[in-house]
Parts: structure tokens; sequence; C-alpha cells
């Protein structure tokens, strides 16, 4: 009974800190086309990537409570280079959260989509304060093959990520588990993935508090 209640008190002080994080001011910092646009790497940072219209800045919004600071659309590819945003004080704890290009089915020219891929390459050699991408992933549809592109992307600039199943709202319960399981299966033998997957739903706002919590403890 005593481990339990610990636990709990665990599980509510790393909800509670995740809260707190998010709460504070966060402000668009810039919009980088290039390497030498970015920031100083002088605080933690952690990614958000996915799909094209897979829900990465109605999460964003979600998770900060704020309904504008990414902008949302239905048009694929809205995102067209990585957007930097500060969490926090700057004076003490904060971090860096980067919207990164969107991929896959954007309506966009050869060319541009290749200057993505070898942007976010460069960019993910290059971070060393870059704790964590999280890798969101369309929970009606599992992962695809850009999906896994990325992944093993990832995978061999050894940056960590973990994966976010976005949209639950709009698949049955059923069909999420076999999605989870499927993902669960197939990240396996991918080396950076993180082995916990996470299960959001921006509107009803599920998994929100978890993620927070996540984000808050690498800081």
């Amino acid at each position: 009974m005593s481990e339990d209640i610990e636990t709990q008190e665990k599980k509510l002080a790393y909800t509670e800190r995740g809260r707190l994080l998010f709460r504070a001011p966060c402000e668009f910092l810039l919009g980088a086309a290039s390497l030498t646009q970015l920031p100083d790497p002088d605080a933690t940072e952690v990614a958000f990537a996915g799909r094209s219209n897979v829900g990465k800045s109605s999460l964003l919004n979600a998770l900060t409570g704020r309904n504008n600071l990414a902008r949302t659309s239905n048009t694929p590819g809205r995102t067209q280079q990585l957007n930097f945003f500060f969490l926090g004080d700057r004076k003490n704890d904060g971090l860096y959260v980067v919207d990164l290009p969107g991929y896959g089915y954007a309506k966009v020219s050869k060319k541009i989509a290749k200057d993505w891929v070898g942007l976010m390459r460069e960019y993910l050699r290059g971070r060393p304060n870059l704790r964590r991408v999280f890798v969101l992933v369309d929970g009606r549809h599992g992962l695809k093959d850009s999906d896994k592109e990325l992944m093993a992307m990832l995978d061999k600039t050894a940056v960590s990520y973990q994966i976010i199943l976005t949209k639950s709202d709009k698949v049955k319960i059923s069909e999420m588990e076999k999605t989870l399981l499927n993902t669960q299966k197939s990240i396996a033998k991918n080396v950076a993935a993180h082995p916990i997957i996470l299960i959001t739903s921006s509107v009803k706002k599920y998994g929100l508090d978890e993620l927070r919590g996540i984000v808050a403890d690498l800081t």
C-alpha cells in the first residue's frame, strides 16, 4: 500500500511540474530556413515532427493552452521551416520547443521537399542540446513509410525520439489498441526509439498531462 501511495505522489509531482512548465510564458523566437539562423544551443531543446496535417500545431497549442501559438491549417505542408519557441523564463529554467517541417503527402515541389529533408538532417546532426524528438503519427493510420524514413534518420544521427499517436478521439478504442501494438512491434529494433508510446487527443485533451510531465523531466 505504501508503495502505491509513493508511486501516486511521484506521479502527481511529475504532472504538476509539467503543468507549471507549460503554464509559463511561451514566445515565438524565429523561423529558421538554414543552420546559420538557429539560436545558440544554450537551453534544453525538444522538437516535434510528423507527417503534414498530423496535428503538430494543434498539439502545441493544446499543450501550452494557447489558441494561436502555432498556426493550424487544413493545407498540408504549411510549416516550411524550423519554427523555434521558448517556453519559460529566459533568465531561469526553460527550453526551446521546435516545430519541424511537415513531411509526407505535403503538396510541395520535389526540390522543396528535398531541401526540408536536408535541413532536418543537418539540424539533427548538429544540435547538441536536443534531448528528444517527438514523432507524431496519426492514430487513424499508424506508421507510414515517410515516418519510418524519419525514424531511420533519427537512429542514424543517434537522436532520442518518442512516438505520439495523435487524434485518438477519432479512433475506436479497439482500433487504437491495434495501432499501438503494431507500432510497438515496428519500433522494437529502432535503436534511438523510446519504448513508451504516447496516445493523445488535442480535442479531448487526452494524454497532454503525461506529455507535459515527460517534457518537464527532460529539462
